[in-house]
């Protein structure tokens, strides 16, 4: 686990990297396919995100749904993925390793003081990618049910390390 966050231009980028025990096509499919993304992001795909275009990104918070508009910027299987959510950039690298792959989240955001809070939240949501990954799903861990696990303490430790 590292977690970085570094200035990008005006912007701010968190930078969240993962060794992860699968090939980068297994990643990529986590990544890309709605069924599977659903399964661990905290939202979920209009479409597959392995096109360029348009898409809709659902926010997902127990009863609550906000709809927000993205863009896939890139999308080269299985190396590399950039999006828009709402105002912000994700870009995911994949890197394959001889253990499996190693993914590099750079998620570009206005605002120094939200990187503890993104850091948090894509702990979390790593945790649940990597059980979705080894075959023992736990249910996707978003919004408020993040709450009931850890997000606080984990917000509270990357305000203090980041």
């Amino acid at each position: 686990m590292t977690e970085r966050v570094e200035a990008d231009g005006a912007r701010w980028a968190l930078v969240f990297i993962r060794e992860l025990g699968h090939p980068p096509q297994k990643v990529w499919a986590a990544l890309t396919e709605p069924g599977r993304l659903s399964q661990w992001a905290p939202f979920d795909a209009g479409r597959d995100l392995s096109r360029t275009g348009d898409v809709v990104l659902t926010m997902v918070d127990g009863p609550d749904r906000t709809d927000t508009a993205a863009t896939v910027l890139r999308a080269d299987a299985p190396r590399l993925l950039e999006h828009t959510w709402g105002g912000d950039v994700l870009r995911w690298e994949l890197e394959e390793t001889p253990g499996g792959t190693r993914l590099t989240l750079r998620h570009v955001f206005d605002g120094r003081d939200a990187a503890p809070l993104y850091a948090a939240g894509w702990h979390i949501c790593a945790d649940v990618l990597v059980k979705l990954l080894d075959g023992v799903p736990v249910g996707v861990i978003r919004g408020r049910d993040a709450m009931e696990h850890g997000w606080e303490a984990l917000r509270a430790a990357y305000e203090k390390s980041l």
